[in-house]
This record gives C-alpha cells, structure tokens and sequence, in this order.
C-alpha cells in the first residue's frame, strides 16, 4: 500500500474541513427555525438571522469553489510525482489559508478574509507552476 502524501494529506484535511463547515450552520438553522421547519427542506434563500451564520454559509461556499481548484491541482503533482518541499509547503499553507479564511469570514473581518484568500490562491498557482514545469 502506497504511503499518502502531503499534498494527498492536506487536500484531506482541507475537504474534511469544507465538508463540515455546514454544522454550525444547520445548527444555527434549527435554532432560529425549530427543528421541523429547519429540516422539512427549508428553502435555500432565506437568509439567517445571525450574521455570522450567513457569513459562515458564503465561506462554506467559497470553501467548496476553492476545493474544486485545489483537488486537481494537488492530485495532479501527486500523480505525476512532482512533490517538491514548495508544493508541501504550499499545501499546507493552502489548508491554514482556507481555514484562516473561514474563521475570519465568520467573525466578519474584512482585509484579513482577503489576505487569507489570496495566500491561498498563491498556493495554487505554486502547484500549477509545478504541474506547468515553471518551476
């Protein structure tokens, strides 16, 4: 059995992460709603009362838009064999990154939820490098 890689680790931890963004959420749901308007399929535009909680939702989203570009990226340098220490680095930084940017995007602060996005990005565009051989 193959070993798992960093990068393979980090895309791990960073879907694992995005995949459970959604509890707080659902949990602030079936408190301002109750449990059975919360979980009857509630409509998927009604804003919740808590701020946080809607700021949770669209970072859950920007997780999910961020995942779709970091998977393949990451997998590719896996396939290919083309793990270097910056794509390591660049992996696990990615992860603190989208965490960083999820807690800062709930609490509402506004540069620092950029400045986490855009260290991210960078992430990505190292492991596009790598899979472009620029680097």
């Amino acid at each position: 059995m193959a070993s798992m890689t960093a990068e393979l680790h980090y895309l791990t931890l960073t879907a694992l992460f995005t995949a459970v963004l959604w509890i707080p959420i659902i949990a602030n749901r079936l408190l301002e709603m109750g449990p059975w308007a919360a979980l009857k399929n509630p409509q998927p535009d009604v804003r919740p009362e808590a701020d946080w909680a809607y700021r949770l939702s669209n970072a859950h989203r920007n997780a999910i838009e961020n995942l779709v570009v970091f998977a393949p990226l990451a997998l590719g340098v896996h396939v290919l064999g083309l793990s270097s220490p910056a794509t390591i680095a660049a992996a696990g930084i990615f992860f603190a990154a989208r965490v960083a940017h999820a807690m800062i995007y709930t609490f509402g602060i506004p540069l620092l939820r950029t400045i986490a996005f855009f260290v991210g990005f960078i992430c990505q565009v190292v492991f596009a490098a790598h899979l472009l051989s620029w680097m």
